[in-house]
């Protein structure tokens, strides 16, 4: 990927959506968002992985999805109630619940990792614009970041302020009524991430998606399943396309002539994808 080039420049590269590891590739006894996970991703072909982001009582900025220490680390605390080395001494379990000698990455650890091998989204960015801009500065891994966010006014401004360099990507359920808004703003926007729950929604039409092509944006989607309870993708999964039917979940998907897929089934979802043709 030469990232010298803009995003859109590199997906009519491509000639197929980006594939975005949802926290890397993991299973077994290697956690999500750690090295391996990353470094797996990478060596499986993604085109984007996915990172979340946390910070410890400390200040120091750890990669973990927040809230999900009773699942992953079983301390008892959650990040931002840990100092930075009780993070690092603290072991990730595998899926059997098993201590690991994985450690939670920080994420100049995590940037580094990646610095010129894929995209890297930057989810829950929102959390700490100015914190989290300034480390991917540091890391200079800015033509690579892709941020999101909603797109209620004050999120907008904080992007405007701190990150209107890097790739932004808008949070969207149903129907788009923010891209033309935010062509005008000084935002660095690229497209949306689509959330739907019905195969009708407009944001998942051709008009739609021929619109956003028609000026220069990307639509993002995803097949991941992370609760059963939120259907974002009206159930065209990763669990549907492998269990069923792949023609019903990632095909339909790239019918829709989409530009990234986040998927947790990397290599059965490139296998697909090259099958299909």
């Amino acid at each position: 990927m030469d990232f010298n080039r803009s995003i859109l420049e590199n997906r009519r590269a491509k000639g197929r959506p980006f594939l975005a590891a949802h926290r890397g590739v993991n299973g077994a006894n290697i956690p999500c968002n750690t090295l391996a996970a990353y470094r797996i991703a990478v060596d499986q072909g993604a085109d984007v992985v996915e990172i979340d982001v946390t910070k410890s009582l400390d200040g120091e900025f750890f990669v973990f999805h927040p809230y999900m220490e009773p699942v992953y680390l079983k301390c008892g605390k959650l990040i931002p109630e840990m100092t930075a080395e009780e993070v690092r001494n603290t072991p990730l379990l595998n899926q059997d619940e098993v201590p690991t000698h994985y450690r939670v990455p920080t994420l100049q650890e995590t940037l580094a990792l990646l610095k010129d091998k894929a995209y890297i989204n930057v989810d829950k960015f929102w959390t700490d614009p100015e914190g989290i801009s300034d480390q991917i500065r540091r890391a200079g891994v800015e033509k690579q970041v892709i941020v999101k966010a909603g797109v209620d006014e004050s999120s907008l401004a904080l992007v405007e302020k701190y990150a209107s360099d890097l790739m932004f990507c808008a949070l969207v359920w149903h129907k788009d009524e923010v891209s033309e808004m935010l062509l005008e703003r000084k935002i660095n926007y690229i497209g949306t991430e689509a959330l739907f729950d019905r195969d009708s929604d407009e944001i998942v039409s051709d008009p739609y998606i021929r619109w956003m092509h028609e000026h220069d944006l990307l639509v993002w989607v995803n097949s991941i399943v992370y609760n059963e309870a939120e259907i974002i993708s009206a159930g065209h999964t990763d669990d549907i396309s492998l269990t069923e039917d792949p023609e019903k979940g990632w095909g339909w998907l790239l019918d829709r002539q989409v530009d990234f897929i986040q998927t947790d089934w990397l290599l059965a979802l490139k296998g697909y994808m090259e099958k299909r043709g």
